[in-house]
């Protein structure tokens, strides 16, 4: 597998895989993070690949089968600027990852896309649903840790806050 940024002309095999995804969120417990708005929304993956922060995951065969936003820089998320129930680990500049989504042809997409974003950076903070059960199994298997809660302004539901350091 490799990871590279987005191009337009990957833009429908993007919303394919977002879609997947729903999907199987809606099957594994967790039909309410994307589903009832379609998230995310078709804009504002163009706006993600124009301004070069949406990456893909290529299989061998250069089949795009992940997607995901990243982004590197001192407070980079202003959501994440309001943390509830805990605290960050470390105030130096940091990746986020955000509307990560694999197409579940292969095993270790979701691991190789966060492993790269932390090789990248060697920080990384992300959120996830309190119902994606699946996305909490693995990033504590990947060594993230649990630091707090925070809302997203796509909505009034709070989210997990993890965050990994070197």
């Amino acid at each position: 597998m490799k990871i590279r940024n987005a191009v337009i002309t990957d833009l429908d095999r993007i919303m394919d895989i977002y879609a997947y995804a729903r999907k199987f969120m809606a099957e594994h417990g967790n039909p309410t993070q994307w589903g009832p708005t379609n998230w995310p929304p078709r804009d504002l993956i163009e706006e993600d690949i124009t301004r070069e922060k949406s990456y893909v995951c290529l299989n061998d065969e250069d089949k795009v089968i992940g997607v995901f936003f990243y982004n590197y820089g001192k407070d980079v998320d202003p959501t994440y600027g309001d943390i509830t129930d805990g605290i960050w680990l470390e105030d130096s500049p940091y990746a986020v990852v955000h509307r990560l989504a694999v197409d579940g042809s292969e095993r270790g997409i979701g691991t190789f896309c966060l492993n790269w974003a932390f090789e990248k950076s060697g920080h990384v903070r992300i959120d996830t649903h309190g119902d994606n059960k699946v996305m909490q199994s693995l990033l504590t298997k990947l060594g993230f840790k649990h630091t707090g809660t925070v809302y997203v302004e796509s909505d009034d539901m709070p989210r997990i806050a993890y965050e990994k350091i070197f």
